[in-house]
């Protein structure tokens, strides 16, 4: 016996059902491909008017313009922040865009430039910064914007090095601002001898950078008392080794002035907990503390929590164990997903090894 027939209503229905499933599964699946098409500025970089160059005599060209705290060591430390810009209509960010802006000062900021805090004044320099949508292309036009933002930095450290003619610096760098920091190591600090005897440290965090680029005259570091070093590192939690494809298929690293693929040239790895190059692994027990610093008021040292994690430079990559606190989960939107972590697992490390080195290039010139 056959069932009742379907009325014209009920097969625009099921047929209007059928489309929005195939909608929403498409929108799943390629929803990451529609989002960074999103963000494509849609003109060639040879043709893109970029926006006004900051001007780094004027404060507000500053991010922070040589920030202490009450216990702030000798050092000057010249910081260059990662993407906070999304983009969509520029290559390379605006000055002042009010959500770039905020990004920085609410996360990346306290998270990252905060660790240097009690080594010396804190300088970090606004500049017309690629955007993250190159971060997630290979076009020679992202690579362009990347390269374009290094000149914006390049100046802002003249302008702080006639600031500080004499004394030890420290050049520290996340993301994009690490890649930066590599380029101004090979091109200004590493030809520069009186530069290099200034070097405390050069700390690139979380960024791929090609071994055979560093000077034999700014190695990575080999222990934790070592100056003039570089400590560097691209961190990847334990078995993500999805997230290490990834990242050694975007990796793009300097030749010259120019980006190009990383391909298989051995990567910096330098472990911030133990301050050195070798591969063995620190355990938990030597972890001097993470911490999730996102809103909090500059200046203000966040609560650490030591002995989470436990970290190994493994194939290039540091290795870390995937902590248990809901403080260290990534949340935010897809692009902030896709930004520096709102948190930093290496705070603690950070800031005891950049004193250390600190101590060490004091007690040499005493």
């Amino acid at each position: 016996m056959r069932g009742p027939k379907l009325t014209f209503r009920q097969w625009v229905g099921y047929a209007g059902f059928a489309l929005v499933f195939v909608l929403v599964a498409a929108v799943a699946v390629w929803r990451g491909d529609i989002l960074r098409a999103g963000l494509d500025p849609q003109v060639p970089f040879q043709t893109y008017d970029p926006p006004p160059a900051p001007d780094y005599a004027r404060a507000d060209a500053w991010a922070l313009n040589e920030a202490r705290t009450p216990d702030s060591g000798p050092a000057a430390v010249f910081f260059v922040h990662s993407t906070t810009y999304d983009g969509g209509r520029d290559w390379n960010g605006p000055i002042g865009d009010p959500a770039a802006d905020a990004y920085l000062t609410r996360v990346v900021l306290p998270n990252y430039a905060g660790p240097f805090a009690r080594a010396g004044a804190i300088s970090a320099p606004r500049y017309r910064q690629a955007s993250l949508y190159t971060r997630l292309t290979l076009r020679d036009d992202a690579r362009e914007a990347r390269a374009f933002a290094y000149q914006d930095v390049e100046r802002a450290f003249d302008a702080w090095l006639a600031r500080h003619p004499d004394g030890p610096i420290i050049l520290a760098g996340v993301e994009q601002g690490a890649e930066i920091i590599d380029r101004l190591l090979r091109e200004r600090v590493a030809p520069d001898a009186a530069l290099r005897r200034r070097l405390v440290a050069a700390y690139l965090i979380d960024a791929v950078v090609a071994q055979e680029g560093l000077s034999p005259t700014t190695p990575a570091c080999r222990s934790s008392d070592e100056t003039g070093c570089v400590v560097g590192w691209s961190q990847v939690g334990e078995g993500d080794d999805g997230a290490v494809r990834r990242r050694l298929r975007r990796a793009l690293v300097w030749e010259g002035d120019r980006l190009t693929e990383l391909r298989d040239r051995p990567v910096v790895c330098v472990n911030p907990v133990s301050g050195s190059n070798g591969g063995a692994s620190t355990d938990s027990r030597r972890h001097h503390g993470a911490t999730n610093a996102t809103g909090l008021e500059w200046g203000a040292r966040p609560a650490l929590m030591g002995r989470e994690i436990a970290a190994e430079c493994r194939d290039g990559f540091l290795r870390h164990t995937k902590p248990t606190s809901e403080s260290y989960r990534e949340i935010g939107s897809w692009t902030e997903r896709r930004k520096a972590r709102p948190y930093n697992l290496f705070y603690g490390d950070i800031e005891v090894d950049a004193r250390g080195r600190l101590a060490s290039w004091l007690s040499a010139r005493s």
